[in-house]
């Protein structure tokens, strides 16, 4: 059983951590990403998507969200896709579905758009750090959903596999390369599309996706094409979106099967990461690492008494550095928001 009140407020050197301890994977939250671009700090894309300034959520949009009760834009594009086909086979107009998921699909987008990094300010000496920093861990989790380790990856793909693989990538689990790097996205990716049968594809660049510089072409125009990602919202509704993908549950698995020192990287773990907490308890991790952006004293040894009381009760060594001491948190990779 943990002291909770015995906790200081001095954070360990990453360098010096990783020098004395070997680390089998990586787990990275939303703060990796707010390190680049402090615009991802939003909240709630739903909420986003309500009052984005082009093309926001109408009332009709919303009613869609409120009948099936969700803020899961996965689910409810999901939902208005099969309705639509369903409608079409039954000789019943599709329009409605059909327009309401387009509108869905464009708010969304336009939401994305205006809280997303520009391609054109992502520095390419930021991409190979980024880079870098993944190819330490045999295994690399990320919650994230938005492109940055994406775009990290296509800087330098050689020695890293996100598991999807041909002309058409798909997910295949025989397709890895033992010797590299995986990339496995927990929630999925804005880079990610869920096809007709359940199964996870993922876009390239000349499908006009919100890759590169944003062009918005089949995003809008395919039907079939619903964006596979974990939004916020309740913890049943998470775990609704990972079951029902083969993608998504396989990542998951890995993260409860993960044996070996675990770095977790700009994670909170707040109430709604209740599932990642789960799987990281019961995974053989042994040592986890915990970075701790250190904003004032008091707040380390809150940070610290808040990831005990997660674990407590665990043979777990938990271990505290500063995150800007670990490569994804290096001040220089901050670009300015555009205001």
């Amino acid at each position: 059983m943990m002291d909770f009140q015995e906790f200081d407020a001095e954070l360990e050197d990453w360098n010096a951590l990783r020098a004395s301890t070997g680390f089998t994977g990586l787990l990275i939250g939303n703060g990796a990403s707010r390190a680049v671009w402090e615009d991802f700090a939003y909240e709630s894309l739903f909420e986003n998507a309500r009052s984005v300034e082009d093309k926001p959520l109408g009332q009709s949009e919303l009613s869609v969200f409120d009948a099936l009760q969700t803020r899961s834009f996965e689910q409810v594009l999901g939902a208005l896709k099969t309705t639509s086909r369903v409608n079409k086979a039954l000789a019943v107009s599709s329009a409605a579905p059909r327009n309401r998921y387009y509108a869905i699909k464009e708010a969304l987008i336009n939401t994305v758009h205006a809280m997303h990094i520009p391609w054109r300010l992502v520095q390419p000496q930021s991409l190979a750090a980024i880079n870098h920093e993944l190819r330490q861990y045999p295994t690399v989790f990320t919650s994230n959903y938005d492109l940055l380790n994406y775009w990290a990856v296509q800087h330098d793909p050689q020695g890293l596999s996100d598991l999807f693989q041909g002309a058409d990538p798909a997910f295949e689990l025989g397709c890895a390369d033992a010797s590299a790097t995986r990339i496995l996205y927990l929630h999925g990716g804005l880079h990610l599309v869920r096809n007709l049968d359940g199964s996870a594809r993922k876009l390239t660049s000349t499908e006009g996706t919100l890759l590169g510089s944003f062009a918005i072409n089949n995003t809008l125009k395919t039907l079939d094409d619903v964006p596979l990602f974990v939004s916020e919202g309740p913890l049943a509704d998470k775990l609704k979106t990972i079951r029902s993908s083969d993608y998504l549950s396989f990542c998951y698995q890995q993260l409860l099967d993960h044996q070996g020192a675990l770095c977790l990287f700009g994670h909170n773990l707040g109430p709604q990461d209740a599932h990642l907490v789960q799987a990281i308890r019961q995974c053989g991790a042994g040592t986890l690492a915990i970075s701790i952006y250190p904003r004032s004293p008091a707040f380390i040894q809150h940070q610290k008494r808040h990831y005990a009381k997660l674990f407590d009760g665990l043979e777990l060594d938990l271990r505290f550095f500063d995150s800007r001491t670990h490569a994804l948190g290096k001040p220089a990779l901050a670009v300015p928001v555009e205001r």
